[in-house]
Formats: structure tokens, sequence, C-alpha cells
């Protein structure tokens, strides 16, 4: 796995439309291991393909605690098909928009 770099507010490669991914192939494989283990390696919790430069409808995830053992999500192609009333609150923060978090 290789880390990448990741692109910083204000590069316009962050306002680029992802394409879908259209095939699972070694090349999005790759890309998904490797977004991981810059996303690891950051730290960060999440973070989505053209974050890396790579304009597609990928993003990887890992919510776990420290203490737990890694459970890496990747999701293409994502949807919002539903939405819940309850409202939480976090603080959040973007790996494209360094040392930025809000509520």
């Amino acid at each position: 796995m290789t880390i990448k770099p990741l692109i910083i507010l204000p590069d316009p490669i962050l306002r680029q439309t992802s394409k879908p991914v259209e095939t699972v192939d070694d090349r999005v494989k790759r890309l998904a291991d490797d977004m991981l283990e810059t996303m690891y390696d950051a730290p960060g919790i999440g973070l989505a393909a053209i974050q890396v430069g790579e304009p597609l409808r990928l993003l990887v995830i890992d919510v776990s605690k420290e203490e737990e053992d890694r459970a890496p999500q990747v999701f293409m192609n994502p949807q919002i098909l539903a939405a819940s009333d309850t409202r939480s609150v976090y603080e959040e923060g973007c790996l494209s928009i360094p040392d930025y978090y809000a509520e």
C-alpha cells in the first residue's frame, strides 16, 4: 500500500465532480487500500478519493475506537436514501482542511 499526498483546500481539484465507479478492478481495489493507508497515517477516520486527487465516487472510513481492532469500510457510489430526524453534535474535521474543527 502507498501513502498518497492529500489535496489541501483551496486546490480546485476538490471542486471537481467525481465520476461513478464503473468496475471494481485491481486499480480500484489498490486505490481503496492506498486511501485506507493514507487515512490511518494522517490520522483520520474518513477519506474521499477526490482528497487524494482521484475524481471517483469512492470513500473509506474507520470509526472504530483506538483500543479496538480496525474496522475499515469502503463505499463505492454511495447514496443517502433516508435520514433521521434525530440530531447529534460531534466535533468534525477534514483532512483537506488542516487544523480546522467544528461542531
